[in-house]
This record gives C-alpha cells, sequence and structure tokens, in this order.
C-alpha cells in the first residue's frame, strides 16, 4: 500500500515522501495515528496544498521537544520490583510502567513515546530510547531492583544477581575439618574421644 507520510518515520522517510508499506503496518499504526495519508491523487492535492502548514506544524513541535529533551535526557528512573533470585522478574516492565515512572519523577512522558522492542522481563539497569518527536529521540536509563538499596548498589556497579548468586553458593560450604569423623559433628568429637580415654584407662 502507497502512503504519504505526514512525519519522519524511522527506516521509511521524511514528510512528503510516498512510501510503499504493507497494508496492516498502515492500517494499524501510520494512519490511525495521523503518521500518513492514503497516497491517492486526491490525498496527494490535498498534501501539496496543505505543505506548508504541515511542515511549520512539526518545525513548531519538534522545536517543543527539543527543549523537553533537556530535561529528559541521561535521565535514570528507579523502579522497583519482585524478582527471583536469577534475576528474573514476576511480571515484566512495559512502555506504560516508563511512562508513569519518568512522569512520577516531574518529566512529562507519554506511553507513546517510549521506544521499546519489547517488555523488560529482568533486574539491571536498562537503556530506554524515548521519541519526544520523529526527530528529536533521546536516551534515558531504567534501575530496575528488588529495594531501593539494590538499586543503590546496581548504580555503583554492582551486579547483584551474580553476587547475591556467589553469597548463596558460599552459604553451603563448610570449613574441612580432617579430624572429624564421618556423622560427628565437630563440637562434640573431643568430648567423646575424652570419654572413650577414660575408659581405656579404667
Amino acid at each position: 500500500m502507497e502512503v504519504i507520510l505526514l512525519e519522519r518515520v524511522e527506516k521509511l522517510g521524511v514528510i512528503g515522501d510516498v512510501v510503499n508499506v504493507k497494508p496492516g503496518f498502515a492500517r494499524n499504526f501510520l494512519l490511525p495515528r495521523g503518521k500518513a495519508l492514503r497516497a491517492s491523487e486526491a490525498n496527494k492535492k490535498k498534501f501539496e496544498a496543505d505543505r506548508a502548514r504541515i511542515e511549520a506544524d512539526n518545525a513548531k513541535r519538534r522545536d517543543i521537544a527539543r527543549a523537553e529533551a533537556k530535561d529528559v535526557d541521561g535521565v535514570t528512573v528507579v523502579m522497583i520490583r519482585q524478582a527471583s533470585n536469577t534475576g528474573q522478574l514476576y511480571g515484566s516492565v512495559a512502555a506504560r510502567d516508563l511512562s508513569d515512572a519518568l512522569t512520577a519523577g516531574g518529566h512529562k512522558v507519554a506511553k507513546g513515546q517510549i521506544v521499546l522492542d519489547r517488555p523488560i522481563k529482568a533486574l539491571g539497569i536498562h537503556d530506554v530510547k524515548v521519541a519526544l518527536h520523529p526527530e528529536v529521540i533521546v536516551m534515558c536509563k531504567v534501575n530496575i531492583a528488588r529495594s531501593p538499596e539494590e538499586a543503590e548498589l546496581q548504580a555503583k556497579g554492582v551486579d547483584v544477581t551474580a553476587d547475591m548468586f556467589e553469597r548463596e553458593e558460599a552459604g553451603f560450604t563448610e570449613a574441612f575439618d580432617p579430624n572429624a569423623e564421618p556423622g560427628v559433628p565437630t563440637d562434640e568429637a573431643p568430648a567423646e574421644e575424652a570419654a572413650a580415654e577414660a575408659t581405656d584407662e579404667a
């Protein structure tokens, strides 16, 4: 299906480009979001008549987005989530969650501006792309941890899942005592030895 782009679309083109896309992509994404028009003769004429206004509106929105970008670019938000010992989240963090977290931190970002290929399903610090405008894209970080303390450790570069795994492994190791008898607790062994010696003397 041929469409006329009304704004820049990544990997497709810029305002005014006539591009060929899959019908489903056009119907489900480009057309309902006002990013494109069907490339009919009537729409081509309408676009050319309105082109100056469309480009001026786009430039205005781009300037506003550039001003907002200074507050959002490089921001880190902390999200506390439950997770397994391997670091897998019980559930996931989606675009809406990230939008809510950024907004709560004083950065007004809509769900549709979060560019997320797939929901986040693991603890750690993740880079997230935010498209404030098709031509203004910034990066922010989301620090997902089980507690504020873990979030602080992760911010310092500590891999909390690896650290915790090492502590768990260490918890199962026991100090080896070459004199200990099999099945006899180490602290009981001297008392039994003393009793055996007393019997021998008698």
